[in-house]
């Protein structure tokens, strides 16, 4: 008598032919495992070359003899997803140690005793006679799964819908995940990171299903996980490797997008810095990038970092990014400051909002000072506006050069012609608020040496820093330096 289930074939299946007279050991739990073939192994291992779901059918050679080995062997085979283990009765089966029947019981494996009166190959046959109806409902999954780039051709199919598609032809539930478990394409959900294989040589079977690389150049762009769905028919490793192959093709797909639109972006970028677009032409480029336009912008500029981690901790937020000389510039939503604030070793400025499309000039320059300011402080991110002096002076590089020559050119052309740092240690001295210890030891120098610099300072300037206005235009005066880019950080 075969069986012919009207679902798919189950271990109970197969434990309920009378043909087979086939006994249950230990296991009870797991005989709603579906069976896709029965094969004879000998092996210690034999995990290398199994797809999953067989029932492996041993006369007892394989079978270790010691309790732990037993164990590790029976978790071996259901790792690898194993639907059940048939052992031939009165062969070569070792006596089984009460952990053999414990690890058994405990993951729900099923292990049956075979009547030495049963061949195997009659096991074999039961299971492939129930499985033939089911390999052409496998034949016809896969010829339409395999249509799957026509449809993206020919209807122009969002993510979502094409693996909502492939997970209904499948009989899978599908999920994706970067290596680090993240989203690897929008609309498919991520697996339980206790699914994803230890890597991309791992075998591919997993409870009730399959986990595969999703290739790409370089190595892996992630993982694909396909579960059995409930009340479905699942069409097999065939079809599954065929999604892996779809999502692949997403991806660099995906790729290809993301780096023409960061190109596009930082033109973009250029053009808003050099202030060549006008606001309405900016929105509609904005637009077209993803920027969001009902809520204000930022311009970032960013030292002290590389272009990967910076890449890496602003990926799922809309931005621009562009690169001039060791600075790179970054406009997006406010969102984007406290990203780039984890970015390892980063010193970074934020301007203060602005809508969208507006002219960078400005911002461009609050931007600058704050990355100046969080220099100073040791702080990774400052933004515009903690430097309570620079934000009040003008924008007009004339009037901040003007201001500079005045009060600053002799100290200046001194230091230039000298080779000295006494502006430098007249900065440092101020910035520690006139703490003349505290400035020395940052100098590395003798408090009396940076005595003699100030007093050095006042000759050469005409400005006696014991008063207050003579140090609010000195100070004033360094901001204004800086922001021409005639004094260091």
């Amino acid at each position: 008598m075969c069986v012919v289930p009207d679902h798919k074939l189950t271990v109970e299946d197969l434990l309920r032919s009378p043909a087979l007279q086939l006994r249950l050991l230990a296991g009870e739990a797991g005989l709603s495992r579906s069976v896709s073939w029965a094969h004879v192994s000998e092996l210690d291992d034999p995990t290398p070359w199994l797809l999953g779901a067989e029932v492996i059918m041993t006369t007892g050679i394989g079978v270790p003899r010691g309790a732990a080995r037993q164990r590790a062997y029976l978790e071996r085979l259901d790792d690898a997803g194993v639907s059940a283990l048939a052992l031939s009765a009165q062969l070569h089966v070792p006596p089984l140690h009460q952990a053999f029947f414990e690890a058994a019981a405990e993951r729900g494996m099923p292990v049956l005793e075979v009547p030495l009166a049963v061949p195997f190959i009659a096991i074999a046959q039961e299971v492939a006679a129930a499985l033939q109806e089911d390999s052409a409902h496998r034949l016809g999954a896969q010829l339409q799964v395999f249509g799957a780039l026509r449809w993206l051709a020919s209807e122009d199919l969002d993510t979502a819908t094409l693996f909502s598609r492939l997970e209904s032809l499948s009989g899978y539930d599908v999920y994706l995940c970067t290596p680090q478990g993240r989203p690897l394409l929008p609309g498919v959900p991520t697996p339980a990171f206790d699914l994803l294989p230890s890597g991309p040589e791992a075998p591919p079977t997993i409870p009730g299903g399959f986990a595969l690389p999703v290739p790409a150049p370089g190595g892996p762009a992630g993982f694909l996980v396909a579960r059995e769905r409930e009340g479905a028919r699942p069409a097999g490793l065939a079809v599954v490797q065929h999604i892996a192959t779809v999502a692949a093709l997403q991806v660099a797909m995906a790729r290809h997008e993301r780096e023409t639109l960061r190109r596009e972006g930082a033109e973009t970028l250029a053009e808003l810095l050099q202030d060549v677009l006008d606001p309405p032409a900016a929105r509609r480029r904005l637009a077209r990038l993803g920027l969001p336009l009902d809520t204000d912008s930022i311009l970032l500029v960013i030292r002290g970092t590389d272009d990967e981690a910076l890449r890496r901790a602003l990926t799922d937020l809309p931005h621009l990014i562009l690169r001039r000389a060791d600075d790179h510039y970054v406009l997006g939503p406010a969102s984007l400051a406290p990203a780039v604030a984890t970015v390892p070793a980063v010193i970074a400025g934020a301007s203060r909002p602005f809508p969208p499309g507006a002219s960078l000039r400005v911002s461009q320059r609050e931007a600058i000072w704050a990355a100046t300011h969080a220099a100073e402080s040791g702080k990774p991110l400052a933004h515009y506006g903690e430097d309570t002096t620079g934000r009040w002076l003008p924008d007009d590089p004339a009037t901040l050069t003007a201001l500079v020559d005045h009060v600053l050119g002799k100290a200046l052309a001194y230091d230039e012609t000298h080779d000295s740092r006494l502006l430098f240690s007249v900065r440092v001295w101020m910035e520690r608020n006139r703490h003349t210890d505290d400035a020395a030891a940052a100098l590395h120098i003798h408090p009396n040496t940076l005595a003699y610099r100030l007093r050095r300072f006042a000759t050469l300037t005409g400005r006696d820093l014991t008063s207050s206005a003579a140090f609010a235009e000195v100070w004033l005066a360094i901001r204004a330096a800086r922001q021409l880019g005639l004094l260091g950080p």
